[in-house]
């Protein structure tokens, strides 16, 4: 024990002085005190001195270091290999066995000197032995990476490793080992190191989406182990159809790579299943490792824009050439009378002047479709046709036109408007329009002013507002291919009537999501995960409720049915379906509110990960390494009792003696609290037996 201030602890000394001092002079002038004895005198001095002393040594703040030494056994883990690849070889059957000898062996005799610890690690590190053999990932170095973190400082006298030494996802082993300073590994090895005459996919490469109608890589990795020199063919097939094949050639004979890359057509949409075979030869150790399955998602992100006219005109040109610059949007350019009124997979609607030739039948079709529009309105439409497209325009019912330029709203923020765009529009030659006041409703978002000259109007010349759910736009002017041509004699390029023209139909494209359900469906799982869905229901406030039943259906690809129903958690739902088959379903999830009913689908595909069955062979030199770069030693897991006996020799192997120091304040001792309690309560005690006050 150590005594510690933040003043030099020897002003105890004076201060005990003064402590006898001032108890002396306290009673020095009492008379009740000269008629005691000399005996009670000194214990009233005393009393009062040991009260002042206290209270003063209090004042001063000493700290007390405690220190206690604690001894620590040495920490035995024992990490054991949980992925399936341990049984692929002929000692499978009694590695269960084995690992459970080992614990019973490790307990009996180091269980008294020693702290033991079991933890297993596969896809994921876990403590305990449960699930073993079942993860279909190897990330060894996860296990290592743990203890470090989790015993850092700690005394882990050695690790017994349990492992066929194959690994297929992480980083090397060896590496996380070192990291764990002054900790032995003992490795014991699973499997046959023996390499079997065999060939198989050891890697499939691609990108799990890709668009309609384009074409995508396949690349894929062939490993041949004693297949001598020879051919065989990699093929990949669809729906039962071969749809491409190469072949491939073994020079070596003992150890063959070869790396193959296809290119393959896009040619449906949704989730296409493939298989990639490599031809199946005499004498080989294992077939299963000659296929494997993956998936692709082939989505069509074109969205498709439709322009319709009364007439022919260059602004229709102008804003064909722009948009179909971009490769997602598809555009098709159509007169009226040459329309076949099919709006099938239209996502955007341009109708440019559409007084010309107008159709009440047509306007009705195209309003009461989901579809946004964007109203290029020039000198040809009449008021009276405005007031029937019901875009919330007001203008006057006269035919005398007006020449307009835009100015920039610098309050507009549904989309950015590039500094260059903005400049632009200082150059922009004036747009034909219908001469008179213009008036919006309310809602609309001005994008573009008009201006006469150097003055700025009210009226809009661009604006975009709602109907529904559906957003439109209006471009009050015809003309606009005059903006294109400026563009182009100003700057070279037609950098700022592209930019205003692709943001326009860009952002009337985006369609906002007003839909009442909502299911947080991932669109890929593997077979040994578990399918966990979340979804949300909302009224017509946007408030999440819980109300309603939420239900699934589910019909996998041999078109068998299995209905669930969502679980209420809070305010959302759950849904837990478990471990599923590899394969792929569709989904339909449905829910009636209010006798609505609303309905969501989709796709995902539950992926069968066969990596752990590609290792025939154990890789015992990997363990060997491990013990070796450690300090420790490998042995064959039926040998473990070698092992045990090795670590009981060990020396560097000990209990450890910790010290452990903590510093408290003097006041905290409760001891000096009840001794000033007593001291102060038994000289007010004694005053009053003696008649003092």
């Amino acid at each position: 024990m150590r005594l510690a201030s933040d003043i030099s602890i020897f002003w105890l000394i004076p201060w005990a002085v003064i402590s006898v001092f001032l108890a002396v002079w306290f009673y020095a002038n009492s008379n009740w005190m000269k008629e005691l004895s000399k005996k009670w005198q000194i214990l009233f001095k005393s009393l009062r001195t040991g009260i002042l002393f206290i209270i003063g040594v209090l004042l001063i703040g000493l700290i007390f270091e405690v220190v206690d030494y604690r001894v620590e056994k040495p920490i035995i883990i024992t990490l054991v290999d949980k992925s399936s690849s341990l049984k692929n070889y002929k000692d499978s059957s009694q590695v269960a066995t084995l690992i459970e000898g080992l614990q019973k062996s490790l307990m009996e005799d180091l269980g008294e000197d020693y702290e033991m610890i079991e933890m297993t690690v596969g896809s994921s590190v876990q403590y305990g032995r449960k699930d073993l053999f079942r993860d279909a990932l190897s990330n060894l170095s996860a296990g290592f990476e743990k203890i470090n973190i989790d015993y850092y400082n700690r005394n882990v006298g050695g690790i017994i490793f349990v492992s066929d030494g194959n690994f297929n996802t992480g980083n090397n082993p060896v590496y996380a080992a070192e990291k764990i300073n002054l900790t032995p590994v003992f490795t014991l090895g699973v499997g046959d190191t023996v390499q079997k005459r065999d060939h198989y996919i050891k890697n499939v490469a691609a990108n799990e989406v890709t668009f309609f109608k384009n074409k995508f890589p396949v690349e894929v990795d062939v490993e041949a182990i004693k297949m001598g020199k020879g051919s065989s063919t990699v093929s990949i097939s669809s729906n039962g159809k071969v749809v491409a094949s190469q072949k491939i050639s073994y020079k070596d004979g003992k150890r063959d790579f070869e790396h193959v890359i296809f290119l393959l057509d896009a040619d449906k949409i949704g989730f296409q299943t493939y298989t990639v075979n490599v031809t199946q030869e005499a004498n080989e150790f294992n077939y299963k490792n000659n296929k494997r399955i993956f998936y692709i998602e082939v989505i069509d992100s074109r969205s498709k824009v439709l322009i319709l006219a009364g007439a022919p005109h260059p602004d229709l040109s102008a804003l064909k050439q722009v948009i179909e610059q971009d490769e997602n949007l598809e555009v098709k350019a159509v007169l009226l009378k040459d329309w076949d009124r099919d709006l099938k997979k239209v996502d955007l609607v341009i109708w440019h002047e559409p007084g010309i030739g107008y159709d009440a039948v047509i306007n009705s079709l195209l309003t009461a479709q989901n579809i946004s529009m964007l109203y290029c309105i020039g000198p040809n439409t009449s008021s009276s046709v405005i007031q029937k497209l019901n875009i919330g325009l007001t203008v006057g019912a006269g035919n005398q036109t007006d020449e307009i330029q835009g100015v920039v709203n610098d309050g507009f923020q549904q989309f950015e408007i590039s500094d260059a765009l903005r400049k632009s529009f200082e150059y922009f030659p004036p747009l034909k329009t219908k001469f008179g006041e213009v008036r919006i409703s309310g809602g609309a978002e001005i994008a573009v002013f008009q201006r006469l000259g150097g003055i700025k109007k009210k009226d809009p010349l661009l604006f975009f507002n709602k109907r529904g759910n559906l957003k439109y736009g209006v471009l009050y002017g015809e003309g606009i291919w005059k903006w294109k041509v400026n563009d182009f004699v100003r700057t070279g390029t037609f950098d700022a009537f592209t930019e205003l023209i692709q943001k326009t139909t860009q952002y009337l494209l985006v369609k906002q999501n007003k839909s009442a359900l909502h299911v947080a469906f991932p669109k890929r799982f593997t077979k040994d995960e578990d399918v966990i869905l979340n979804a949300t229901f909302y009224n017509d406030a946007m408030e999440a409720i819980t109300k309603p039943k939420i239900n699934l259906t589910l019909i996998d690809d041999k078109n068998q049915k299995s209905n669930f129903q969502f679980a209420v958690a809070g305010d959302f739902y759950k849904l837990s379906l478990g471990k599923m088959n590899p394969g792929k379903y569709n989904w339909t999830a449905s829910a009636t509110y209010n006798g609505k009913t609303t309905k969501k689908t989709g796709v995902f595909v539950v992926e069968d990960i066969a990596i752990e069955s590609l290792d025939t062979y154990a890789n015992h030199a990997l363990l060997n390494q491990i013990s070796s770069k450690t300090n420790g030693s490998f042995d064959l897991l039926k040998n473990y009792k070698k092992t045990i006996d090795s670590i009981k020799k060990r020396t560097d192997i000990t209990s450890v003696s910790y010290k452990d120091a903590s510093f408290n304040d003097l006041i905290d001792y409760k001891i000096l609290f009840f001794l000033l309690l007593f001291l102060i309560t038994t000289e007010w005690f004694l005053r009053r037996w003696f008649g003092s006050y």
